[in-house]
């Protein structure tokens, strides 16, 4: 089941499926490590959902939901 990154809940895990957005946003993303394959899992969310924290790659990143909402993740279990 694909969720995009904005809908996971604090402790899910997901495997990166696709990276959506255009130009600069797109790039970002991808420089940050979040491309296909990559895993991360939800760490921290703000009470109102934004921003929030992720582990990828061994390091800690902090996300707006504008962003989050463009990665796709498969649910690991």
């Amino acid at each position: 089941m694909q969720k995009s990154l904005d809908n996971f809940k604090v402790g899910d895990k997901g495997v990166v499926t696709m990276v959506n957005g255009e130009g600069k946003l797109r790039r970002r993303l991808f420089d940050m490590g979040i491309t296909p394959g990559a895993q991360i899992i939800l760490k921290k969310k703000a009470p109102l959902g934004d921003p929030i924290e992720i582990t990828l790659r061994g390091y800690e990143l902090t996300l707006r939901k504008s962003e989050a909402c463009l990665v796709l993740l498969e649910i690991k279990r």
